[in-house]
């Protein structure tokens, strides 16, 4: 018998009107050369129009003013997006999966109410301040303080590839509050309104991918926030990040699936369209071998994605709900998380190269996306926890036997 993952018939009508509304309302708008202005420019015009949809609190339940889809369906969403342009699914992502997901998993009923329902609404973008200029991922590293004072916290410190860190109307962001516990006891998360003082906007990084998804640098100087704007409890903010990572990397994973799938779509129009000596260029063996070999990617990446997303949902249903997560599930979806980031990455990674060479010269210019879609890719491999760091997670559990036979 067939394994197979079926799709409600709610989760396929969100497939295809989210294809729909991307296909025609956002991508003839797009900007065409992505090498205008310093970094970029994140076209927040579009952005909102997603916004309006509801795309941007796609897992949050409705009774919170979402559109109630859970992880499985905000990976559908993601993937159309990411077909469609991939800095737009940067800024997607980093708002849902490790800006507004933290919120709502560890924020009290105050905090949901204030921030989670305006983001859900459309009203208000989320960011994730994680990354220091000394701890990219040797997170627990970090050196930004938060000293208490009689009613809140003073942070100090510079955060670093901050994505829609500088238009973000709150960011979560992760402070040492006793360095003498470590990463596990010592670090607390805080939720930083951008009119906050003491908090502002540093550098805009100019990159060679996701150009019009801006990268800021955030700096909190004195930058006082009330007791109130604890998320989670005191001294567990490693445990908030790393749960909201694990959710973004499978995001990610959808969004590198998604944007291959594209890919392998405009390559398969291009060998048919095109000629060379009175034939079809796909007519070729090896432009067939290299087809075939991106078709074979994906159909393991989407298994791997939304097997990974499903394991997620159950892990992130039971933290929202305050109920006890067993070690195994955590272990579990950790687990599908790195292989999921590094097989997603990869993937598209191989594929843009595939996708160049079958272009030929073609796939050097602008115009035809191809060269946009090989810088877009590079990051997959580095950001939400490099590559590497995935493999470590994935060896140490199987040294400790777990994942073994299973």
């Amino acid at each position: 018998m067939a394994f197979e993952f079926r799709l409600t018939p709610e989760q396929r009508l969100l497939r295809r009107s989210a294809r729909a509304f991307m296909r025609t309302e956002i991508e003839p708008h797009l900007p065409a050369d992505d090498w205008t202005g310093h970094g970029g420019d994140s076209p927040l015009h579009l952005v909102r129009k997603m916004q309006d949809q509801g795309y941007f609190g796609m897992p949050v339940p409705r009774e919170l003013d979402g559109a109630g889809m859970g992880e499985v369906g905000y990976c559908l969403v993601f993937e159309e997006i990411a077909a469609v342009d991939s800095s737009i699914a940067t800024i997607f992502g980093a708002h849902t999966g490790i800006g507004l997901a933290p919120i709502y998993l560890f924020g009290n009923e105050e905090q949901r109410e204030r921030y989670v329902r305006p983001i859900a609404q459309g009203r208000h973008l989320a960011a994730f301040a994680l990354t220091e200029p000394t701890a990219g991922s040797d997170a627990a590293s970090i050196k930004t303080k938060a000293e208490k004072d009689a009613d809140g916290y003073r942070i100090d410190g510079t955060k670093i590839w901050c994505s829609n860190g500088n238009f973000a109307d709150t960011t979560v962001v992760f402070a040492v509050t006793d360095e003498t516990l470590g990463a596990h006891g010592g670090v607390t998360a805080f939720l930083v309104e951008k009119d906050t003082d003491g908090f502002q906007v540093g550098t805009i990084e100019d990159k060679l991918g996701i150009r019009q998804s801006n990268t800021a640098e955030l700096v909190f100087e004195d930058c006082w926030v009330p007791k109130e704007n604890v998320l989670g409890n005191v001294g567990e903010g490693f445990i908030v990040a790393l749960t909201a990572l694990d959710g973004g990397r499978v995001g990610l994973g959808a969004a590198t699936l998604g944007a291959t799938k594209r890919l392998l779509s405009d390559c398969v129009h291009r060998v048919n369209a095109r000629e060379r000596e009175g034939r079809p260029v796909g007519q070729n063996q090896s432009v067939q071998w290299m087809l075939a070999d991106m078709a074979t990617d994906i159909h393991l990446a989407e298994y791997a994605v939304y097997h990974a997303a499903e394991l997620t949902n159950q892990y992130y249903e039971r933290i929202a709900e305050g109920e006890p997560v067993s070690r195994s599930l955590r272990e579990q979806v950790s687990r599908a998380a790195a292989v999921v980031k590094i097989h997603c990455s990869e993937m598209s990674g191989r594929a843009g190269e595939s996708a160049i060479r079958i272009y030929g010269g073609d796939g050097l210019r602008w115009r035809y996306g191809v060269e946009r879609a090989f810088r877009d890719q590079v990051i997959t491999e580095i950001y939400e926890g490099t590559n590497e760091i995935q493999r470590m997670i994935i060896a140490r559990e199987l040294l400790q036997g777990v994942g073994v036979d299973q």
